[in-house]
């Protein structure tokens, strides 16, 4: 089939991102690991071409930062990184809240808002639990799905890159501290029900107390 072999080298590109990408959320690559081109290639047994299309993908991101004659490097976040990723998240997350409360969602959205609903228990028992990195994956899907409500990907897009590079600010913090890992998602079903209710204050109230929260850890660090 013509093509076929840039299918397979973009899905396998595609395939390694994600994986690496799972490793630093995990807190498996730290911040600050760096490695080669050659390593990835190795350690998945696949040729070097998709790897360094991937650690570019990843570069592209925000997660990785390349490394002159050395490679790639897990990038390190500082309190600072993470203050302005809360303030770009909350002035974004603010007008798509505003936006729904004053138009409600769209007709068909009730299902989607299940998934979203389901997502948001999961990671409060995985918070509770102290599954760490069940909770990021859920939590992301949360998010993810929540913003897809206002049927814009280039907002879903940029609202999931800014929290993928909190989660790789927080996973190494959060590690030593489990106990802070269940302070923020019991609030999700709450979230919920105020934008099926289409109650801009109380949207307003609970993001507002998210990334109060947010900040006020980050103060502590």
């Amino acid at each position: 089939m013509p093509g076929s072999g840039a299918v397979t080298r973009n899905t396998l590109r595609q395939q390694i991102a994600d994986a690496l990408r799972d490793e630093v959320l995990a807190g498996r690559l730290p911040p600050g690991t760096e490695f080669t081109v050659k390593q990835i290639a190795e350690q998945y047994e696949v040729s070097a071409t998709p790897v360094r299309e991937a650690l570019v993908d990843l570069s592209a991101q925000g997660l990785l930062e390349l490394v002159q004659h050395r490679g790639f490097r897990v990038r390190v976040f500082s309190v600072d990184d993470f203050r302005g990723m809360i303030e770009a998240r909350s002035l974004v997350v603010d007008g798509i809240f505003r936006r729904l409360a004053e138009r409600g969602t769209a007709p068909g959205s009730g299902e989607l808002l299940v998934s979203v609903r389901r997502r948001g228990e999961e990671a409060r028992r995985a918070a509770h639990s102290g599954s760490l990195e069940v909770l990021i994956g859920y939590d992301l899907r949360f998010w993810r799905e929540l913003s897809g409500l206002v049927a814009n990907t280039y907002i879903s897009e940029f609202l999931h890159r800014i929290r993928v590079q909190c989660w790789v600010f927080a996973v190494p913090h959060l590690q030593r501290e489990p106990q802070l890992r269940a302070a923020l998602w019991d609030g999700h079903s709450e979230l919920v029900d105020a934008v099926t209710l289409a109650d801009a204050d109380a949207v307003r109230r609970i993001v507002q107390g998210y990334n109060q929260h947010a900040l006020d850890w980050a103060a502590r660090i």
